[in-house]
């Protein structure tokens, strides 16, 4: 076998049709468009969503929610993960350093998910409830710090 010679089946290659080549060609004058409408210009490009005329789906549907514009995010962490990690005092700095959050938006909100078993002291811009009572039924301190509520 000569690679040389290798050739693909018969029927599987064809030329492309080339369009605007005048009348003899096939596909003369109009090139396949149509004579009026947007689609027989050039230029054309559909609309994301068109649907031919029709309503668009995305207009069709109902809104639905609500996206509330002054939400405040803050960072999140448990008192089973604080309770973890070694030290007895943390805040926003020090939990940065230890790579539990990332920068905070807005704040600290401390949750009381997870077993406490000592004495911590915490600064942060929000406890739960149960948070603030974990922490100190243990005798330690919940300090609110910053005043955002």
């Amino acid at each position: 076998m000569n690679l040389s010679q290798l050739r693909p089946p018969r029927g599987q290659k064809h030329k492309n049709q080339r369009i605007g080549q005048g009348m003899g060609s096939g596909r003369g004058k109009y090139s396949g468009r149509g004579a009026k409408g947007a689609k027989s210009v050039s230029g054309y490009s559909r609309m994301r969503g068109f649907e031919g005329g029709q309503m668009p789906l995305h207009r069709r549907l109902p809104k639905r929610g609500f996206t509330n514009i002054f939400r405040k995010e803050y960072e999140i962490v448990n008192l089973g993960i604080l309770d973890k990690l070694e030290g007895d005092s943390f805040d926003t700095e020090k939990l940065i350093e230890l790579g539990l959050i990332r920068k905070p938006k807005v704040g600290l909100k401390v949750l009381a998910s997870g077993e406490l078993t000592r004495r911590i002291s915490v600064k942060a811009n929000v406890f739960s409830k149960a948070a603030a009572e974990k922490i100190q039924s243990f005798g330690g301190v919940a300090e609110v710090a910053g005043g955002v509520k």
